[in-house]
C-alpha cells in the first residue's frame, strides 16, 4: 500500500514487483469499468487522492540516464506528500526507490514541514531535510542532489479479492520545472488524455500475476513518470 499520510520511519526493505500500462487518449471509465469486470474481483480499499512528488537528481542526470538505459540497479530520490500541491505540507515524506531488475523497493523517512511557495530553493530544501533527523548516508547522498522537477497527479486505488494485486489509475498528470534556484513554477506541461495504470505484488506472487495481467486487454509498457516528466519539459 501506499504510505499513509501519518509520520513514517524506514522500515526493513520488502522486494514487489510491478507491471506497468500507459494508455493513451484513453477514457478513465473505460478503463475502471475493466478493472472493476475483472475475475479478481477489485474494489476500492480506500478513496482516491492526489499525489505530490519533487524529485531529486545528479547536476547530469544520473538517474534519468539510468532509467533510460535499462540498468539494473537505480536509486530514484523524492520527496512525497498528498493533497494540496502549495502551501503548508505538514507531512512530505522522503522516499527512497530503489530498483533491482524487475522488482523493486522503498525506503521511507519522515521530513519536517515544507512550505512549497514561489521562491522556494534547493537552500530551503536542504533545511528541511537538516531538521529531519536523517540517517547520515541519507544526508551524504543527499549532497550530490538537486531539485529537478515537480509532478503531481489524482490516483485511484483498486485491490484483488484476495489483496494480493493491488491496481492504480493515475490521472491528470501534471510536470512543473524546479531547480536549484528560485522558483516561480512557470515551466508547466500537462497531460490530461492519458491513464497509466500500474498493478503491484509481492515477488512470490509472480506467476499468479501472468494470469490476472492476461485478464486486462491492455499492453504491458514501459513508464515512468520522472522520465515523462524531464521528456515534456526537455530538461535534459
Amino acid at each position: 500500500m501506499e504510505p499513509s499520510t501519518e509520520r513514517v520511519v524506514s522500515k526493513p526493505l520488502v522486494y514487489r514487483n510491478e507491471r506497468k500500462y500507459a494508455l493513451t487518449n484513453t477514457d478513465l471509465g473505460w478503463v475502471e469499468t475493466v478493472v472493476r469486470s475483472h475475475p479478481s474481483m477489485f474494489f476500492r480499499p480506500f478513496p482516491a487522492r492526489y499525489i505530490n512528488n519533487i524529485y531529486f537528481d545528479t547536476s547530469s542526470f544520473e538517474n534519468y540516464n539510468d532509467n533510460q538505459l535499462g540498468s539494473p540497479l537505480r536509486h530514484k530520490f523524492r520527496i512525497r506528500w498528498y493533497g494540496e500541491q502549495f502551501g503548508l505540507i505538514e507531512n512530505p515524506v522522503l522516499e527512497i526507490k530503489i530498483k533491482k531488475g524487475c522488482s523493486g523497493a522503498k525506503r521511507h523517512f519522515s521530513l519536517s514541514p515544507i512550505v512549497l511557495k514561489k521562491g522556494i530553493s534547493k537552500t530551503d530544501l536542504k533545511t528541511v531535510f537538516a531538521n529531519s533527523n536523517l540517517p547520515l548516508e541519507i544526508q551524504e547522498s543527499l549532497k550530490f542532489l538537486e531539485p529537478t522537477l515537480l509532478n503531481r497527479y489524482f490516483r485511484k486505488y483498486y485491490l484483488s479479492a484476495n489483496r494480493k494485486f493491488r491496481v492504480t489509475l493515475d490521472t491528470q498528470l501534471r510536470y512543473t520545472r524546479i531547480s536549484s534556484h528560485q522558483n516561480y513554477f512557470l515551466r508547466i506541461a500537462k497531460n490530461d488524455s492519458d491513464v497509466v495504470m500500474e498493478m503491484k505484488y509481492d515477488v512470490e506472487d509472480d506467476q499468479a500475476a501472468g494470469s490476472v495481467s492476461s485478464g486486462f486487454p491492455f499492453r504491458l509498457t514501459k513508464n515512468s513518470k520522472y522520465v515523462n516528466g524531464v521528456d515534456h519539459l526537455d530538461l535534459w
